[in-house]
């Protein structure tokens, strides 16, 4: 059964009910499962939870008592939208989209990370409460990144999207733009080996389509994550993960926020780009369940504008952000501030001491190139 045709399966039963594994036959999946299990074992996490990065960023655009006031900016998802793996509040994905997305937009963003190291799509709902119930207005703009524990622990993937696309919807009746980065390819990941690494492949792919299928079809916008760090991964593995093998490093999580910031600003309509179909970059207007499906093997597509069954498959140009080099080492100087007031080093945006957040890395300020 093709991708796309399997995607549209999962992504139908998630939004009319009923189970099933809908991906492999269930005992190739629980190879994978068990491959990746003891691939986590092997190299172990052992890794301090992630720093806070909660706070203002892009000050020097104005503070937040200044109309219109700061974008409010919600991070969502598992342990890669939570920045597991590095130990610099500014290095994780949180902080250099919202530094990114201030430095496009020229305007302050306020960022609330509420991503769970270890989250599956089932915590989904408890994130979105965070975000949306109390007082103050709903964010802007929200990112979530979920998906590969819902893989290696073997949640159903029509109840994965079925959970993914209630989140979105409560975001989107609340008002927020929302984009997601879709299941990441998990037969990247070295320790997984052939022949299980293909199956692993497949699998994720096949939950990412279903994922885009699922959320375009409500005002949603989806970024494949894919194996964006496959071949990179594969030249200078100690440069792209981290520690574990397992999580990506701050290089890695650069390299996906890179993907990421052109549709998170092109969501608020900041991004120098239009929304049009540029056929000169391989764009297309396909069916919903074939742009996905394109998008799942091809990392850092945006998937958006679904116009009854059809959908727009977008190649955005990514263009430099300044900033200082995030793969430094760390050092005491630079470390975040214990507790959560407040963004790492945001002395000039207000946080508690050291310096300001700055923007994206080298690795993301990649120069008017396609991808």
């Amino acid at each position: 059964m093709s991708r796309a045709r399997t995607a549209r399966r999962i992504a139908a039963g998630a939004a009319y009910g009923g189970g099933g594994l809908g991906l492999v036959g269930a005992a190739a999946v629980g190879l994978v499962v068990a491959e990746m299990q003891f691939a986590k074992r092997t190299v172990g996490t052992g890794l301090a939870d992630p720093p806070r990065a909660d706070g203002l960023y892009g000050s020097e655009f104005g503070g937040p008592e200044l109309s219109p006031g700061p974008l409010r900016f919600g991070m969502l998802g598992d342990s890669t939208a939570a920045g597991l793996g590095v130990r610099r509040a500014r290095q994780t994905p949180g902080a250099l989209l919202a530094s990114g997305l201030a430095a496009v937009a020229e305007r302050p963003v306020e960022l609330r990370n509420v991503a769970l190291s270890g989250a599956m799509s089932d915590d989904l709902d408890r994130q979105t409460g965070l975000l949306l119930d109390g007082d103050g207005p709903a964010p802007d703009v929200c990112v979530i990144m979920i998906g590969a524990n819902d893989v290696t622990r073997r949640m159903p993937p029509t109840q994965s999207v079925r959970l993914l696309t209630s989140a979105v919807r409560r975001l989107r009746l609340a008002g927020s733009e929302v984009v997601v980065g879709t299941c990441p390819d998990l037969g990247t990941i070295e320790p997984v080996y052939q022949p299980l690494r293909w199956l692993a492949r497949r699998v994720s792919r096949q939950l990412a389509a279903a994922q885009t299928i699922g959320v375009v079809a409500l005002g949603a916008r989806t970024v494949s994550i894919g194996d964006l760090m496959g071949t990179e991964f594969a030249a200078n593995p100690r440069e792209m993960f981290g520690p574990d093998s397992y999580h990506p490093s701050a290089e890695g999580y650069a390299t996906a926020a890179m993907a990421v910031l052109p549709t998170l600003c092109a969501a608020l309509g900041v991004w120098p780009e239009s929304d049009r179909l540029d056929v000169s970059r391989d764009e297309d207007m396909l069916p919903v369940a074939k742009a996905a499906s394109a998008a799942a093997g091809q990392a850092g597509t945006e998937v958006t504008g679904a116009r009854g069954p059809w959908a727009l498959l977008k190649h955005r140009r990514r263009r430099q952000v300044p900033g200082e080099d995030l793969t430094a080492p760390a050092d005491p100087e630079h470390a975040a501030p214990a507790g959560a007031g407040g963004a790492a080093g945001a002395g000039k945006a207000g946080g508690a001491g050291g310096e300001a957040p700055q923007g994206p890395t080298r690795a993301t300020g990649v120069t008017s190139q396609g991808q």
